[in-house]
């Protein structure tokens, strides 16, 4: 099953108006916010379930959709609609309201919810008259039980007097989220196992949910019980809708066996074209993507960004780490003429930023792109991978922030706003055009006692060019009055190399004032 498969179901599309200014994920993070007592009595039944359960041989839900919602196709799915009127809490001005899914088309495996109260927890029971089923009413025996598959949140995030979907948790251990004026693009998941390897992917799944009744308008709190073949685990998520919204995520993972590749925290998008990608399809858009870039925030206190590309074979890119800081697939190009779709506003889609917890430890953030040709498919992937194995029978702890938001932490570097590539002054040659947006970065240069005060200070930026292979022409650095910014022109020979890896920060006096742009060439 393709991965975006999972995703494009049920989910209604938000109006937008401009994108958020700040993001709130530049907050410290070192653990999860205190949930409630009822809260932490669920969390710790749901850890004794997903112990219990890794004690015993993983079997499969069984699916039990009628036939005729079985046979329907993703367009048909959409017909099928919650009745609005039967939202949990409708008109209790708690801040929330809850709509389900119901089982069928690829979405057949049932969840079982249950709403938690003080303390208490109750099973929803699954109920037809829920639905309306559109013209597939007369199609479904009477008396048929329709299981849930998934639910969705509202919440007044982009208007007082109205409550908006802004959170879907439907499909394996999918789910998305949409900051204030968001529409929805990229995905998270509970867990990734063996993404990137020989071994087949493996996709764990939420089996079941508590809901806890929200004390206020501004948090909610879900917890999840996670399984497959090779581990189980338990998830706490306190939702905290906004301008961005912010996800504190812990989970406890109980390996059936041992584990050594696993992805935390992933994110999934999609990339096909872009002005930095000179391999993408003949479209009539500039750009076509939900993510144009990944974005880490290393231990080392260096700000990495790599454009995504659309390959032409598997590609896995690791960046080695210690406790990360953060890492993101983030969507930068914001401009309409960026893309020149009147359907899919990508310009106003969300990035997903992961601000890690405490005691992450060794490990890498890896990077797989899958090659592919249609849009409907996610291709790109971004986890953390833990070097150290997860051992069959233990129990391993990990807590993050994950924000749906606009960019990355703000910083006083400059960003990598565009990458251009393009046919070069030699043969065989190819240029490349980046540029940088200035943030504080010129402020900070413009009060330093050693610039002179009639002079540029993009003069004084030092470009550091390196590339594993090839011959490099350049790099030239110039102004670039339009964003205003920087920006630095060079060329790259790769004579007969198939790839070569590329390197590119700029600097002052020896300090670093902007983001490293990587970049991998591929013949």
């Amino acid at each position: 099953m393709k991965r975006r498969t999972f995703l494009t179901s049920g989910l209604s599309a938000l109006a937008l108006m401009r994108a958020p200014e700040t993001v709130r994920a530049a907050v410290p993070f070192s653990g999860p916010d205190q949930a409630s007592s009822s809260g932490n009595q669920t969390a710790a039944r749901v850890r004794e379930l997903a112990r219990e359960l890794s004690r015993r041989r993983f079997a499969a839900p069984a699916e039990r959709a009628p036939g005729a919602l079985q046979d329907l196709d993703y367009d048909q799915y959409r017909e099928l609609r919650f009745r609005s009127e039967k939202a949990l809490w409708h008109n209790e001005d708690l801040g929330f309201e809850i709509q389900l899914f119901p089982a069928a088309y690829i979405f057949r495996s049932p969840v079982s919810i249950f709403l938690v109260e003080r303390g208490r927890s109750r099973r929803l029971k699954p109920n037809a008259s829920f639905f309306d089923f559109g013209p597939y009413k007369g199609r479904i025996p009477r008396g048929a039980q329709i299981d849930f598959s998934g639910f969705r949140i509202h919440a007044p995030i982009n208007r007082r007097d109205h409550h908006d979907e802004f959170l879907v948790f439907q499909g394996a251990s999918y789910f998305r989220g949409l900051g204030k004026d968001h529409r929805y693009g990229l995905s998270a998941r509970g867990l990734a196992l063996h993404t990137a390897g020989a071994e087949a992917e493996e996709f764990p799944f939420f089996r079941s949910f508590w809901i806890e009744r929200p004390d206020t308008p501004q948090s909610i709190t879900v917890h999840a019980l996670l399984d497959s073949p090779s581990v189980t685990g338990a998830y706490t998520f306190v939702i905290r809708p906004g301008r961005e919204t912010l996800m504190d995520i812990t989970s406890v993972l109980f390996p059936r066996r041992d584990l050594t590749n696993v992805g935390i925290a992933p994110l999934t998008s999609m990339f096909l074209k872009a002005a930095h990608d000179p391999h993408g399809p003949l479209d009539f858009r500039p750009s076509v993507h939900d993510s144009d870039g990944l974005a880490v925030w290393n231990g080392r206190d260096e700000r990495l960004w790599r454009p995504l590309l659309s390959p032409s074979t598997f590609q896995v890119s690791a960046f080695v780490d210690h406790n990360p800081r953060g890492f993101g697939l983030i969507q930068r190009e914001r401009r309409f003429d960026d893309y020149q779709d009147l359907e899919a506003f990508s310009e106003l889609r969300p990035s997903a930023w992961v601000t890690p917890g405490e005691g992450w430890g060794a490990g890498s953030v890896e990077l797989v792109e899958i090659p592919t040709d249609v849009e409907y498919e996610d291709n790109i992937v971004a986890y953390w991978r833990p070097d150290a194995p997860l051992r069959a029978g233990g129990s391993y702890s990990f807590s993050y922030r994950l924000a749906w938001c606009d960019d990355v932490p703000a910083s006083s570097r400059m960003r990598v706003r565009d990458t251009r590539v393009g046919a070069g002054s030699g043969p065989g040659a190819i240029r490349f055009v980046v540029d940088f947006a200035d943030n504080r970065a010129l402020e900070r240069l413009a009060d330093s006692a050693t610039i002179l005060r009639d002079a540029s200070p993009t003069a004084f930026f030092e470009a550091d060019l390196t590339a594993s292979a090839g011959t490099l022409r350049g790099p030239y650095v110039q102004p670039n009055p339009h964003l205003p910014g920087t920006r630095v022109v060079f060329e790259l020979d790769p004579g007969q190399e198939r790839v070569v890896e590329m390197r590119l920060a700029l600097s002052a006096q020896g300090e670093p004032m902007s983001e490293t742009w990587l970049y991998r060439w591929c013949a």
